[in-house]
């Protein structure tokens, strides 16, 4: 691909605020999801915030030579939820994801030593596509109930489950008509234009809920927004509830042994399976700008950068890191694949998290509507797995063991618990698949 802008291009200053917050719209339906999903206090404003700080580390690890915005990761949703499962108050959940992702963290860096050191080529021996592409389809469908019960849900006691599908269904339809027929924009920010439509067909059943005096038509809550005091300075400006602060100091006293191991479960082997991620996305976005970035800056920089980016976003929002088909996307589109782009995106995240009422308006976002994103967003996921599959031979049955053992696994919800310690259904996957996969012989029975 011809590029408009390559990687260290720097365009005028009115341009890269364009290309910033074009990467914004791009990224930021995704990002917002996951502290919505998991709830327990998180909010969408420290999940901006902690997004733009883990990219803007990425970027510095690698040198500014890799032009993709790290945002939250789905893929650790179910690890979120283990983490305040199976703590003993909210508090000590809140520390779990902090040590949860600096296990996770822990994981890339040895990656990128093992890397740095040994080469990739153990990396295809131990997590070929029969095991990834499986895997990373079980994160998608692992999550489809989450989904499903966001699309049912009313935002306010009492509304509607039929107009909360509806809303839901309407965001949906809009996000799919937009990415299959709508022109650059259209396509580009698919998800907040659904969004959009589903917040204002939620605001259209609560007016006339209002009016009429019906109120199962009220599925949207605006509380947040009537709560804002715009005669002080809160009203427009506050810092975001950040995680390291929401826990205290009593939530470090709570750590226990047992769910030390709980999280450890939780968190590391997911990790593994994102990496699997961030090694496809950035031989993705190498071909879409004919610069091989697993060569320079090298693999052991975006690791780096990814896992270190992914610990101290936690520690601010909550949420880990990983790289976002969504901004490589739009590196392809808009050819522009300046990192300078990136860098502004990031600072966006940052300040725009601090404007109360922009964040006010996000917290009011029906978790119906959401749930119409997260259908889509969860299909991706499954969906980019598949496509990881398609390309086994199926018509060895080493092949369809692996892939069965992960896939029935997976669907079918596995959950391994000793005592309080809880291995989640896609670790559960991923483990025996890779199990199963050694046990048939590995690259052996591929060779007979």
């Amino acid at each position: 691909m011809e590029l408009i802008y390559n990687i260290h291009d720097r365009p005028s200053l009115d341009k890269v605020f364009l290309f910033a917050l074009q990467q914004l719209l791009a990224i930021i339906a995704a990002t917002i999801a996951v502290p919505a999903i998991v709830g327990h206090g998180l909010t969408a404003s420290a999940a901006l915030f902690g997004a733009g700080v883990g990219t803007i580390i990425y970027l510095l690890f690698t040198k500014s030579s890799s032009p993709v915005f790290l945002g939250s990761s789905f893929a650790f949703i179910g690890s979120m939820i283990s983490a305040f499962a199976g703590a003993t108050s909210v508090t000590v959940g809140y520390w779990g994801l902090i040590i949860g992702a600096a296990m996770a963290g822990i994981v890339y860096v040895i990656i990128a030593l093992v890397i740095k050191f040994c080469g990739v080529q153990w990396i295809g021996k131990l997590m070929p596509a029969v095991i990834i592409g499986p895997t990373v389809a079980i994160i998608g469908l692992s999550l489809a109930g989450n989904a499903v019960s966001n699309l049912t849900t009313a935002s306010v006691q009492g509304g509607s489950t039929y107009v909360a599908v509806i809303c839901g269904l309407v965001t949906l339809a809009v996000t799919m008509l937009c990415a299959t027929y709508g022109k650059r924009i259209g396509r580009l920010i698919p998800f907040i234009l659904g969004i959009m439509a589903g917040y204002v067909t939620a605001t259209i059943f609560a007016l006339i809920g209002h009016a009429a005096n019906i109120p199962s038509l009220i599925v949207i809550n605006y509380d947040a927004l009537s709560a804002l005091n715009f005669k002080s300075l809160s009203g427009y400006f506050t810092l975001p509830a950040f995680t390291f602060l929401l826990g205290g100091t009593e939530g470090l006293k709570g750590m226990t042994a047992s769910y030390l191991l709980t999280i450890f479960a939780a968190y590391v082997p997911v990790a593994f399976v994102v990496f699997a991620e961030h090694l496809a996305d950035h031989k993705n976005l190498s071909a879409i700008i004919g610069t091989d970035l697993i060569e320079n800056p090298g693999l052991t920089r975006t690791l780096l950068g990814d896992g270190i980016g992914t610990f101290v976003s936690t520690l601010f929002g909550g949420c880990p890191n990983t790289t976002y088909g969504e901004s490589i996307g739009c590196v392809a589109i808009t050819r522009n694949a300046s990192t300078i782009s990136i860098w502004g995106c990031a600072i966006l995240c940052i300040v725009f998290s601090m404007i109360s009422p922009l964040v006010a308006f996000l917290e009011t976002i029906p978790a119906c509507v959401m749930g119409g994103v997260c259908i889509a967003l969860y299909g991706f996921i499954a969906v980019s797995g598949f496509k990881m599959f398609q390309y086994v031979d199926l018509n060895k049955n080493k092949n369809l063991f692996v892939a069965s053992v992960i896939f029935i696994t997976g669907v079918g919800g596995m959950v391994i618990s000793f005592g309080k310690v809880e291995i989640r259904t896609v670790a559960c996957a991923l483990i025996l698949g890779i199990l199963t996969n050694l046990m048939l012989g590995g690259e052996k029975a591929d060779a007979e």
